[in-house]
């Protein structure tokens, strides 16, 4: 599906659920938030929980797929704050360091789910409309 922007020029509309990709390896976030475009998400990627948390002040996101091991503030204390504040985005964790150990800590704080790396991308997909379903919210 297209439609005309303001200057005349046809743009994909996407009708897919608003997703944020916040994760310090950038290679591995600029290539997930393309994959994720060409099935139909809006998707965002930032490289940290502080620049997470000031996008998501300004923009409506659905689901967050979060890393759990990033320098400063890490996944966990960035999905704390996510969910005092939004508390109807739903969060997938990425863990690939911290393994199972990690994902479970974060289910505790509100997580929908982790997924441990390396992840397919169907799978990432298929647990991404989950968890937009799972969050209530209808557009």
């Amino acid at each position: 599906m297209t439609e005309k922007n303001s200057s005349g020029h046809i743009a994909p509309v996407h009708t897919g659920p608003s997703v944020l990709v916040v994760d310090d390896e950038h290679d591995f976030m600029e290539t997930l938030v393309k994959r994720l475009k060409r099935r139909g998400f809006n998707v965002t990627g930032v490289n940290s929980g502080l620049s997470a948390l000031s996008l998501l002040k300004k923009e409506h996101i659905d689901v967050v797929i979060l890393d759990v091991l990033m320098p400063g503030m890490d996944g966990i204390e960035t999905l704390r704050e996510i969910k005092l504040a939004w508390p109807k985005i739903q969060v997938i964790l990425l863990s690939g360091h911290g393994g199972e150990e990690m994902g479970l800590r974060g289910m505790a704080y509100g997580a929908y789910t982790y997924l441990l790396k390396p992840v397919a991308l169907n799978s990432i997909v298929e647990t991404t409309y989950q968890a937009f379903e799972q969050s209530g919210v209808r557009r």
